[in-house]
C-alpha cells in the first residue's frame, strides 16, 4: 500500500510557502492507518522492546496502537505540568528558543529497551530530545520510528547511532 496517496498535503499551511502534510487524511482511512501501525511493528517486532515511547500529542495516535499490536507499554512524553506525578525533564533547542518535555520518572526502568514512535521527522530536535530524556531515565532506545519523514530538513543527520525508519518521505 503507498501511504504517500492517504496523506492530504496542504499548501501555504500553516503560513505561504509550507507545503504541509496533513496526517488526519491517513489516520481517517481504516486501511492506511492499519498499513502505517502494521509497517512499525513489523519493524519493530524482533528488536525485543520493552516499551514504546511517543511524544505529545500525534505521537499518542500511532504509539499506543503499536504498543498494543506488541503487547508491551506505552510511556507519554508531555509537555511540562501535564503528568500527576514525579516528573524528569530534558530542554532542548527551538529555531527561536527553547522547550522542555518530562516523563514520569519511574515510566522507564534501566535497562529497559526502547522504541519511540512518532508521525514526523523534521529537524530531528523533538525526537533527539526525547531519546536523551529515555536515556538519562536509564533506558536503551532501539529504535526511532516515524510515519512521514521531511528529508530536506536533515533531522536523521541529528540521529546518528540510532536505528531510523520512515514510512514516507518527503522533500519539503
Amino acid at each position: 500500500m503507498d501511504l504517500k496517496e492517504k496523506i492530504r498535503i496542504v499548501e501555504d499551511f500553516p503560513k505561504k510557502g509550507i507545503s504541509f502534510k496533513d496526517i488526519t487524511t491517513l489516520i481517517g482511512d481504516g486501511e492506511g492507518l492499519r498499513g502505517a501501525i502494521d509497517a512499525i511493528v513489523e519493524h519493530l517486532k524482533d528488536k525485543n522492546i520493552d516499551l514504546i515511547v511517543g511524544p505529545e500529542a500525534r505521537g499518542f495516535i500511532f504509539g499506543v496502537p503499536v504498543a498494543y499490536a506488541l503487547g508491551i507499554g506505552f510511556v507519554p512524553v508531555r509537555k511540562p505540568g501535564k503528568l500527576p506525578a514525579e516528573t524528569i525533564s530534558v530542554s532542548y533547542d527551538l529555531e527561536y528558543g527553547q522547550d522542555v518535555l518530562e516523563i514520569h520518572k519511574d515510566a522507564i526502568k534501566p535497562g529497559q529497551t526502547v522504541a519511540i514512535v512518532d508521525d514526523l521527522l523534521a529537524t530531528g530536535g523533538t525526537v533527539e530530545a526525547v531519546a536523551k530524556l529515555i536515556e538519562q531515565a536509564g533506558g536503551v532506545v532501539a529504535s526511532l520510528d516515524f510515519v512521514t519523514e521531511l528529508t530536506e530538513l536533515n533531522g536523521k543527520d541529528k540521529l546518528k547511532g540510532y536505528d531510523v525508519l520512515s514510512l514516507v518521505e518527503y522533500d519539503v
